[in-house]
């Protein structure tokens, strides 16, 4: 979206300019009063839209909730501000860098972030879909992260998680189906994951280490969440920013806090 507000105020800008150029030649007739006007629409618009697209790339993003992953902390079609700049802006020209960082994510921020590849379809992929998640950011890069019957554990230590919610009570047991640790690691990282039934990874999961510069993401709604159990770590440079408000419905207004 920020890309393609940006591609339509560069093109309103040089249509405002050549219609400028051309403005001069024509005679005083009503057809100029209308060009004229257009011409100041034209002008105002592309302003508008450029700092539109630069508000919404670096600063503040607007996103509605796709699905129930992160029931009952947020409910399906609820609408948020993301807070783009507090983990830093991403540098456009660079591989996801960032500077002017506020502050680095932390354990339990919700985070909005481009859909990584490996969670994406075939078709999707093919298709070029580009699509946001929004989940809970649970572990950091260099953490050990494992399931054992539903409860999470965050190198060795289980976790305290009042916000998380199960709601189907049948536990899946553990599926030993990689001979060895190494190359639980390798697959899970890669996002071949996705090749088994969630009934494998969702209960019983890990160990793994989450790779360095990437983090493990949940959704609150655990049994019926699509996160990094199946697709793998979330790398920094898919990552947004931070749920920041709750606008609508009115209802509901919030400030959204970890």
């Amino acid at each position: 979206m920020e890309l393609k507000l940006l591609v339509a105020g560069i093109i309103l800008f040089f249509v405002a300019k050549i219609m400028k150029k051309l403005q001069p030649r024509m005679e005083a007739t009503k057809a100029k009063n209308i060009y004229n006007e257009l011409y100041d629409w034209i002008e105002t618009g592309w302003s508008a839209v450029l700092l539109a697209a630069v508000l919404m790339y670096f600063v503040i993003q607007a996103f509605k909730i796709p699905s129930g992953s992160m029931r009952v902390t947020f409910l399906e079609g609820d609408h948020l501000f993301v807070n783009k700049f507090i983990y830093g802006l991403h540098n456009p020209m660079g591989n996801g860098q960032r500077f002017f960082s506020l502050r680095q994510v932390q354990r339990g921020d919700i985070v909005v972030f481009r859909c990584p590849p490996s969670a994406l379809s075939m078709a999707e992929r093919e298709d070029g879909v580009n699509k946001d998640f929004i989940k809970r950011c649970v572990a950091l890069g260099g953490d050990m992260v494992e399931i054992k019957n539903k409860q999470l554990y965050i190198n060795n230590q289980l976790m305290v998680e009042p916000l998380a919610k199960f709601v189907d009570p049948e536990i899946y047991p553990p599926v030993k189906i990689f001979p060895t640790q190494e190359k639980y690691q390798s697959d899970w990282e890669s996002g071949r994951f996705n090749e088994f039934s969630p009934a494998a990874l969702r209960d019983n999961f890990g160990p793994v280490i989450v790779p360095p510069g990437s983090y493990f993401v949940m959704g609150d709604n655990r049994d019926k969440s699509y996160d990094s159990r199946y697709w793998g770590p979330l790398p920094d440079k898919l990552l947004k920013g931070r749920a920041l408000f709750l606008y609508w419905p009115l209802n509901r207004i919030r400030i959204i806090h970890s």
